[in-house]
């Protein structure tokens, strides 16, 4: 049996500790004071005014510690509410005056100035109670006979009885005398529900409450629900975000026992439970049992997107508030690790579902953004976010320009060693470049990405110091070209297909927009694998001018020529068109777009398949998730037929051939087809207003709201 991931058990409450309470008769507040102090409750509620922190002449009695303790305020036998009761300790700040005719002749004053006989402090303490929905304010007059005034000492307390509120609710308490010599005390209070508090007898509302256990074998995970079968509830389950509202997940109303199943997947550590009877002005109970379940968290880093919004903007999106952090950083087309730019994204606190903006004046495609955990400074997500508008990665080289006086700025370069001085006698590419860098620079040929008074960022390109480089490598390499170019001839079509990979050709049906760029996303990644790529979606302008079919018959002799294979990617609307043809032998003329290849392309696939002619030129394909392996008609089951991207590696080693790569390099490049049609492949899966939870529920759990 595999070892359980967590096994919680709870009834809607977060203290396992059962607490009796102490009992108060009546609705009359009241308060009273330590030995030696009196003080007096206002009738009523009081206004709390902020007012402004004043000076104060002499010793004055300031709040130094609030203490909460629970209560029950009863009026019946069995009809009782939670009261906080709240003590406020006291003490005497500052120091009596000296009088102003010893300050004006100079006479010494006594090293402890003897105190007025009959003085003594008064104070009006302010008492601040808020817990959703309500909130009050109290006034306590306080006096300290002058025997106990010693300043810098403690006099004693006075407490009141008591604040309303309700089960289970946070409550907010501030405290502090007026006038206001100093900033108000604040305390905040998770209170129990039913199950922590003897109550059950005496709060109706307690003996209704549903009992809740959360469970879980390995990635099985159960919400249960043990009450009686005649029991109506409601139970919800919603995404508590610290930053931002509330995120309603699921919501159902149910009667008896219940055993709800969970995707593990779908556990954050923000994911939390609601239930409540069917009664009026019932208790609502929430729990948030998964806040510090290392599980949750990996899952929410997993949920987590970067977004670019352009032209200058960001996003971090993710189901949970996150204590994380960013930075830019300047990604080398060499692959090695992304170097930090710390002046232009200084490392703070990021709010996730929150459009941002880069302090840039242009973006570039090296330029990506790390986001880290704040506790573990552990990188969790790096995206080039401007590649996918601006193109792949450029040999550039990035310059730091130090802030200072125009004619005393300094320059370096980002290098792997760290930021190499323009002019110094570094063995680097960017020492040795230094100068014409610095003449590039000058003369306008680099991208100012980043200024302020601390300094600026230029890219600069380096496309012509590569060529310059290689020019006489490629002098000698010439003559040796010369003496292979009889064996290169013979060879030709095997140089061809090592150097730009094997040609596929693309046949889909254009369900949606969508899907139109999941399969462009597929396209994309292929052409890194490397594969030689044609996709109507890339060919419009020769689709207009040849049409469809011309445009395919084309494509498809070129790539069978060259010994590639034509791939028909299987879609709902893919699979509707071929039962077309299949029984009606086409559809009419005009049912589909001028730009729809499938469909024309139909009348020249479908005799191939009829005659035998497929194996060898055609493979099938399909989206995991999007269409099932039945659906796929019989017709083409003639041919191999892959989900993606479940089955990428046999995909990919079909396509390339024989003479494609050793099973460890295919493999990596699975993955790396894998990740640039996840976020694609997840948009098509996404349906509104659902979120998640199709997948993480069974049947019995309802629809959802």
């Amino acid at each position: 049996m595999p070892m359980p991931w967590f096994l919680l058990s709870l009834a809607l409450g977060r203290s396992p500790v059962v607490l009796s309470l102490e009992r108060l008769e009546g609705l009359q507040d009241a308060a009273r004071c330590s030995p030696g102090l009196s003080c007096h409750l206002w009738d009523g509620d009081v206004v709390c005014l902020p007012g402004s922190i004043v000076s104060a002449p002499g010793p004055v009695l300031v709040p130094t510690s609030l203490q909460t303790e629970l209560v029950r305020r009863c009026y019946q036998e069995t009809d009782c509410d939670l009261c906080v009761r709240v003590a406020v300790h006291l003490a005497v700040h500052g120091h009596w005056e000296k009088p102003e005719d010893e300050e004006k002749l100079g006479r010494a004053a006594d090293p402890e100035p003897e105190e007025p006989r009959n003085a003594s402090l008064q104070a009006q303490v302010v008492l601040s109670f808020q817990a959703y929905p309500t909130a009050r304010c109290v006034l306590l007059e306080v006096q300290v006979p002058a025997a106990l005034v010693q300043p810098g000492q403690s006099v004693g307390s006075v407490v009141f009885d008591c604040f309303e509120a309700a089960l289970g609710t946070e409550v907010q308490i501030w405290s502090y005398t007026q006038p206001r010599y100093q900033k108000e005390l604040n305390l905040t209070r998770q209170l129990p529900d039913c199950r922590g508090l003897e109550v059950q007898d005496s709060i109706q509302s307690c003996r209704a409450l549903p009992w809740l256990s959360v469970t879980a074998d390995g990635d099985n995970v159960h919400l249960v629900l043990d009450v009686s079968e005649e029991q109506s509830f409601g139970l919800s389950l919603y995404w508590n975000q610290v930053q931002g509202p509330v995120k309603p997940w699921w919501h159902r109303n149910l009667t008896g026992p219940q055993t709800i199943p969970l995707n593990q997947t779908d556990i954050v550590p923000c994911l939390c439970i609601q239930a409540w009877p069917l009664e009026p002005d019932s208790v609502r109970t929430s729990i948030c049992p998964f806040t510090e379940d290392p599980r949750a968290h990996r899952n929410l880093w997993r949920a987590a997107r970067l977004q670019l919004l352009p032209p200058r903007g960001w996003r971090l999106d993710a189901p949970c508030s996150l204590h994380a952090q960013a930075t830019l950083c300047w990604q080398a087309p060499s692959r090695g690790p992304c170097q930090p730019l710390v002046p232009p994204l200084p490392r703070e606190n990021v709010t996730v579902n929150m459009a941002l903006e880069f302090p840039l004046l242009k973006g570039h495609p090296n330029l990506c953004v790390q986001v880290s955990s704040w506790e573990k400074m552990q990188l969790q997500l790096q995206e080039c976010l401007w590649a996918d508008s601006l193109g792949p990665l450029k040999d550039d080289m990035l310059l730091v320009e130090a802030g200072g006086p125009q004619d005393n700025r300094s320059f370096c370069a980002l290098e792997p060693s760290g930021c190499t001085p323009l002019l110094s006698r570094a063995s680097t590419r960017a020492a040795r470049l230094g100068e014409q860098l610095l003449q590039d620079l000058h003369s306008g040929q680099c991208l100012q990405l980043w200024d302020d008074d601390l300094g600026a960022l230029w890219a600069c390109p380096m496309d012509k110091y590569i060529h310059q480089r290689w020019v006489l490598v490629w002098l000698a390499c010439l003559l040796f070209a010369a003496a292979l170019f009889l064996l290169f001839l013979l060879k030709k079509d095997h140089v061809k297909a090592a150097a730009t990979g094997r040609a596929a050709l693309l046949l889909y049906s254009a369900d949606d927009a969508g899907f139109e760029r999941l399969v462009g996303a597929l396209a994309s990644a292929l052409c890194q694998v490397p594969l030689r790529v044609a996709v109507d979606l890339w060919s419009r302008r020769e689709l207009s001018a040849q049409g469809p079919l011309a445009w395919f018959h084309a494509q498809r002799r070129r790539t069978v020529q060259e010994g590639g294979l034509v791939v028909l990617i299987f879609s709902p609307g893919a699979v509707a068109l071929c039962h077309e043809w299949l029984q009606d032998a086409g559809p009419a003329p005009g049912a589909h777009g001028p730009h729809d290849a499938f469909a024309a392309s139909l009348s020249c696939v479908l005799p191939d398949f009829l005659q035998g002619r497929a194996p060898g030129r055609y493979v099938g394909a399909y989206f995991d998730g999007l269409l099932h392996a039945d659906a796929v008609p019989a017709l083409f089951r003639a041919v191999p037929v892959f989900s993606l991207p479940s089955q990428l590696p046999a995909f990919l080693g079909s396509l390339q051939g024989p003479r494609g790569p050793r099973p460890g390099r295919l493999g990596e490049r699975a993955e790396q087809v894998a990740r640039a049609l996840q976020p694609a492949l997840d948009s098509c899966l996404r349906t509104p207003g659902t979120a998640g939870m199709g997948r993480g529920m069974g049947p019995e759990a309802g629809d959802r709201t």
